[in-house]
This record gives C-alpha cells, sequence and structure tokens, in this order.
C-alpha cells in the first residue's frame, strides 16, 4: 500500500507538471490568438493544476496516523479538497458563460491556425495526463475528481480544435464563444457529480453502492439474531464505508456473541466491503433507533 501512494504521489506530482505547461501555453496562446475557446480552456485547465494540488495534498495529510484529537485520522481532507474542487469549477463556469455572451454579441476575429496548434498541443498533454490517473481514478473521491478534471479538459480541447477547425474554414467567428459555451457546460456536468458525492459523504450518507435494506436482511440472518435496530452506514471518506448498529440475541445466547461477531465481520467485509463496524449485543431491545430487521426480514421501505 505504501509503495501504492507513493507511485500515486509521482504520478500526481508529474501530472501537476505538465498541466502547469499546458496552462501557460494555452492563457499565452489564447491572448495571442484572441481565442476566447482557448482562454477558457486555459481556466479548465488552471483548475486541474488546483485540483492535482489539493490531490496530492490530500494524498499526504490523509496518511497521517490518528491521534487524540482526530480518532479517523485526515481522511475527510480529501472529501474537502474534492468538495473545493467541485466549487471553484462552478465559479469558473459562470465567468466563461459570461464572456462568451459577450463575444457572442460582438464577435472577435481569430488567428484560428495558431489556436489549431496549441490546442492540439493541449489535446495531447491532457491526455497523457488522464493516463498517468486512469488507474488510480476508482480508489477515492480525490483522485476521481482530479480524474473528471483532465478528462473534461481534454474533451474540452477537443472542441477547441474542432472550432478551429470550423474558423479556420468558414472565417465564422462566432464558433470561439459558442465552443466556450460547450467547454463550460463540460465543467458543470464534472462539478456536479464531484460536489454530489462529496456532499453524501460530508453529510453521512449511505455509502454509495450499498442497499441499507439488503445490509439488515444479511445481518438479520446471523445465527441467534432477533433483530437489529439502530442500523446506521456511513463514509469516513470515498472507498472508508463504516457502520454502527444494535443487535438483539436470543435468551441465552450470550456465549454465542463471538462467533456472532465474527460471522458480523465476515459477511459485511466480504458482501459490502465494509471494514470498520462497531456492533452493540443486547439482551433486551434498547428502544434506541428503529428496528431495521426482524427475523430475518428487512423492515426498510417495507421490504
Amino acid at each position: 500500500m505504501i509503495h501504492t501512494n507513493t507511485q500515486l504521489e509521482r504520478r500526481f506530482l508529474l501530472a501537476l507538471a505538465i498541466s502547469l505547461v499546458v496552462f501557460f501555453a494555452e492563457l499565452i496562446g489564447g491572448w495571442w490568438t484572441g481565442s476566447l475557446a482557448l482562454v477558457s480552456d486555459s481556466a479548465h485547465v488552471f483548475l486541474d493544476v488546483f485540483a492535482l494540488a489539493l490531490s496530492y495534498v490530500a494524498l499526504r495529510v490523509a496518511a497521517l496516523p490518528p491521534d487524540d484529537r482526530h480518532t479517523y485520522g485526515w481522511h475527510r481532507f480529501e472529501v474537502f479538497a474534492a468538495l473545493t474542487n467541485g466549487i471553484t469549477l462552478l465559479v469558473i463556469t459562470v465567468a466563461i458563460f459570461y464572456e462568451a455572451w459577450e463575444r457572442l454579441q460582438d464577435p472577435t476575429a481569430i488567428q484560428s491556425v495558431e489556436m489549431l496548434v496549441i490546442a492540439v498541443i493541449g489535446l495531447v498533454a491532457n491526455l497523457g495526463v488522464a493516463r498517468l490517473l486512469h488507474e488510480h481514478h476508482d480508489d477515492d473521491l480525490n483522485t476521481r475528481s482530479a480524474f473528471l478534471h483532465v478528462v473534461g479538459d481534454a474533451l474540452a480541447s477537443v472542441g477547441v480544435i474542432v472550432g478551429g477547425v470550423i474558423i479556420f474554414a468558414t472565417g465564422w467567428y462566432i464558433v470561439d464563444p459558442l465552443i466556450s459555451v460547450f467547454i463550460g457546460v463540460i465543467i458543470l456536468i464534472g462539478s456536479w457529480r464531484v460536489l454530489r458525492s462529496s456532499v453524501h459523504i460530508l453529510f453521512e450518507g449511505t455509502s454509495e453502492g450499498i442497499a441499507i435494506g439488503e445490509v439488515a436482511r444479511t445481518m438479520g440472518q446471523v445465527a441467534g439474531v432477533q433483530d437489529v435496530h439502530d442500523l446506521h452506514v456511513w463514509s469516513i471518506c470515498s472507498g472508508y464505508p463504516a457502520l454502527s448498529a444494535h443487535v438483539l440475541v436470543a435468551d441465552g445466547a450470550c456465549e454465542m456473541t463471538t462467533a456472532q461477531m465474527d460471522a458480523f465481520k465476515r459477511t459485511l467485509a466480504e458482501h459490502f466491503q465494509i471494514q470498520h463496524t462497531t456492533i452493540q449485543f443486547e439482551m433486551t431491545n434498547c428502544g434506541q433507533g428503529a428496528v431495521v430487521c426482524q427475523n430475518g426480514k428487512a423492515e426498510i421501505n417495507g421490504v
């Protein structure tokens, strides 16, 4: 795991360096050619730089050990970084749409050949960065958000190239702000996905991909269990689900609780990838929280 994290950190640093070069190339190129699409894409690349930098910091911080004040460690920093990325994406989209509206009313002449060359360079660089991150993009929310930044920017570069070809062939300068709107839509889609996931975790929603009713039913099938109540499943960060529950066991089943605990942990890990569990056994229902499973039958939403 240490080797994997070190490898990922190196990839983030290389991706960050490439993205910085692309940012300056497109920013200067957009100013030189008069292309709003290139300037918009450079803004998106800057957000890639921001996302990658935050992601790198998040990787280092999340690796810090827990302490007396932060008993779960610093895993939530990953979610905070992803949330920050999503918000900055929204802000930059508003600026792009505003400038595109101004350009649509008063189109500006574009140096299409130079615009094309710079856009192609940006596309190649973004594809290279995406390749660096692709292997790890499902590992956690933070890496996924950085990957989405880069993929979105690669799509935006394709749009700039198409716009450059059209402008070169037809002289329709109005295509440039239209491409900028296209880039803005891509940014909006990416930011919505990242914001939705990060806010869901911060509000301690049920971990994505886990059905609480199925968890309750699976726990209720362990021998000696009468009911499961006060069941909660949430995420410390992406890929780190946690569970707490109260379990009512049959009379005289106290000696079974060790075997039951082992069964719970094994089943939850195998079926739901839940490794962090807090389970309280009871001889009588404490009355805290709703009963979600009784005699092996889940009671959530009538199932």
